[in-house]
C-alpha cells in the first residue's frame, strides 16, 4: 500500500478539511485520508494513483504543492 503526503497551502479550517477528505476518500483503493489543518498536509494510504489523488484534491477547488 502506497503512502503519500501532499502539502495544501489553502487549508484554512475544517471545511476545507472535510472538502479534501470526502473527494479524497470517494476514489477507489483509498484507505485513509487524513488532513491536518495546521500544518495544511493531507495523508493517504491507498493504492490509488498519485495523479488521481491530486486530481481530485485540485478538483474540490485547492491547489497542491510538492509533497509535504
Amino acid at each position: 500500500m502506497a503512502h503519500h503526503t501532499l502539502s495544501v497551502p489553502e487549508i484554512s479550517c475544517n471545511h476545507c478539511k472535510a472538502a479534501i477528505e470526502g473527494a479524497v476518500a470517494a476514489l477507489p483503493d483509498i484507505a485513509s485520508v487524513v488532513v491536518d489543518v495546521p500544518t495544511k498536509t493531507v495523508t493517504i494510504d491507498g493504492d490509488a494513483p498519485l495523479a488521481s489523488i491530486t486530481a481530485a484534491i485540485v478538483d474540490a477547488g485547492y491547489d497542491v504543492d510538492a509533497p509535504a
